[in-house]
């Protein structure tokens, strides 16, 4: 009896070591119709774009005609890896709910979705969340080509300068 304890233990304290280095949780979860090789290599890509410049205010330019901020690139994004981020698509939100709610006429689909504080905005085609870690956009972008590759690449450099402690007032 004493052995079957023994070897309990043992192999507890063997199987608990597993997985939990710098490394551990690394990747997607992944709720989209695209594949895993996919995520990564935008993720890659978003990597590599801010590793070269960094667009730090491109809302307020847009809605407030703000002077750019471009700032120097940051190789350590080349160091920020996905852990156990979500990545998904949600319903557009209805022509009729968007007009109601902003005075916005658009037909459906609308290829926006409610977009949760800190949001700068009500709606939005895609968002991130940083403390529940996901990236999420509008359903309707899902087989949209490149346009679903700029929403989620843009996503996933959010989250690179959130990790590396960027202000994220206005991306």
């Amino acid at each position: 009896m004493r052995a079957c304890v023994d070897f309990l233990v043992i192999g507890c304290v063997l199987f608990s070591g597993c997985r939990s280095g710098p490394e551990s949780g690394v990747g997607f979860i992944n709720e989209t119709q695209h594949s895993d090789a996919q995520l990564w290599s935008l993720w890659k890509a978003a990597q590599k774009n801010i590793s070269q410049q960094i667009d730090i205010n491109p809302l307020e330019r847009q809605f407030h005609n703000a002077a750019p901020e471009i700032l120097p690139g940051d190789r350590r994004s080349f160091s920020v890896s996905p852990h156990q981020l979500v990545v998904s698509s949600q319903p557009d939100v209805p022509s009729t709910a968007l007009y109601a709610a902003a005075g916005v006429n658009r037909p459906d689909p609308t290829g926006l979705i409610l977009c949760p504080e800190p949001c700068n905005v009500s709606y939005a085609a895609a968002y991130s969340q940083y403390s529940r870690r996901a990236s999420r956009y509008a359903a309707s972008w899902e087989f949209a080509g490149n346009n679903f590759d700029a929403l989620v690449q843009y996503e996933f450099e959010n989250q690179i300068l959130k990790t590396l402690g960027y202000d994220m007032k206005w991306r």
